[in-house]
């Protein structure tokens, strides 16, 4: 994302012109864009024109609109959004009231202004100043597979993308034919590595995660190194030194949690954002199950943490979910903003917004969307009885 011009009042209102230059950066609106809003664009919108002798035509014009926001539709997937509303502004084509969608598009200026009181607060603002670094965790591409089945998705630095699932149908080794079964396993092979080749750009050194129960995915490994020397496809084979191979306990695309938490991919990706938020949550949980009294959850339990003065300077950490700030009620965007001004301002803790479409912010979801790491133990927080953690995996948490 790139930021053209920018103009914020005293009073926290004013406006943005951005650039979106990659899909990610539609996920980066998605979220600052919220009801009310002023949204202007390019957009094309049929007219409908009437000639003197009463025949109509109807013809598709290219113009600029502005909308005042009510709905917005963001395709995790295609990372496409759209942005309803009525028309704020008359032009030649249009009166002011007239409904109207939105595409936003790469490559395309928009301006967004926010008016009211703390319309452009401290999440906003740091929304903007996230989407336009240009040191953004850089990509990575995972497989997690098992015979028959493979996810490939993409992790970027705010969420996990499934871009493919591929099936195909693989014999059993019976008595006799286990050529079959080879056979339709190298098929497998080929079919994930076309679409491999279809989706990653060989040109961007990125490490692929390979994930599987068994030996598929070093056995996927080997295949893809042995097809890129028989092709001789360098770019292919020069991908070797990104590919990770690691252990999974299914081929579907949840198993990713339990792969992002391996030691030998913590390793290779500590300096990625969802690794760093991997490891809050790893240690939230931790603390969680010592049961000391330096971890809590849920909203009231925070605010009161907090309000102790317990996540402050020293180790303090507010953990927070970025649907929370998604709120369209002013009042309860407004009660997380301050909480996490609070916290990073007037504590001088650490505040990290989990995304919602990463593992680590399901997890958090799972937990009410905020919990807290504290710097001092504190008892008796919860009105009501705790939830029991259990001796198994944290996820039995989530809801």
């Amino acid at each position: 994302m790139r930021l053209i011009k920018q103009n914020f009042e005293r009073d926290g209102s004013g406006f943005v012109t951005l650039f979106p230059e990659d899909p990610e950066d539609m996920w980066y609106a998605y979220n600052l864009i919220r009801p009310k809003d002023l949204l202007r664009a390019s957009a094309i919108r049929r007219v409908t024109t009437e000639s003197s002798t009463g025949s109509t035509s109807s013809t598709r014009v290219h113009t600029t609109l502005t909308i005042r926001v009510e709905s917005l539709d963001f395709d995790p997937q295609s990372s496409q959004l759209h942005v309803s509303g009525r028309i704020a502004e008359e032009t030649k084509f249009t009166k002011v009231g007239q409904y109207h969608t939105l595409d936003l598009e790469l490559q395309r200026n928009f301006t967004l202004e926010k008016d009211g009181e703390e319309a452009w607060d401290s999440v906003a603002r740091g929304i903007i100043k996230e989407a336009c670094d240009p040191v953004k965790s850089a990509d990575v591409w995972a497989v997690v597979m098992q015979e028959g089945l493979a996810n490939l998705a993409v992790l970027t630095g705010a969420r996990t993308v499934l871009r493919q699932r591929i099936e195909v149908a693989i014999p059993r080794k019976r008595g006799g034919r286990a050529s079959d079964h080879d056979k339709g396993l190298e098929r497998f092979f080929q079919t994930t590595l076309d679409t491999m080749l279809r989706q990653i750009d060989l040109s961007e050194s990125k490490p692929i995660l390979l994930a599987s129960p068994g030996f598929t995915a070093s056995s996927f490994q080997k295949f893809i190194l042995d097809t890129a020397i028989r092709t001789g496809n360098k770019s292919l084979a020069a991908q070797k030194a990104n590919l990770v191979v690691v252990h999974s306990s299914s081929g579907h695309l949840h198993s990713l949690n339990e792969v992002l938490q391996s030691p030998e991919v913590s390793a290779r990706l500590k300096d990625t954002q969802y690794a760093r938020e991997g490891k809050l949550m790893d240690d939230f949980m931790a603390l969680l199950r010592k049961d000391d009294g330096r971890a809590w959850y849920g909203p009231n339990e925070v605010e009161k943490a907090v309000e102790k003065g317990a996540v402050g300077r020293g180790g303090g950490v507010l953990l927070i979910s970025n649907a929370l700030f998604r709120a369209q009620d002013v009042a309860i965007r407004r009660r997380w903003v301050r909480l996490a001004d609070k916290v990073r301002d007037v504590e001088g803790g650490e505040v990290r917004t989990l995304s919602s479409e990463h593992e680590s912010g399901k997890r958090l979801d799972g937990l009410g969307g905020i919990a807290a790491i504290l710097t001092f133990p504190l008892d008796d927080l919860d009105d009501e009885e705790g939830v029991e953690i259990p001796n198994g995996n944290e996820n039995d948490l989530q809801m």
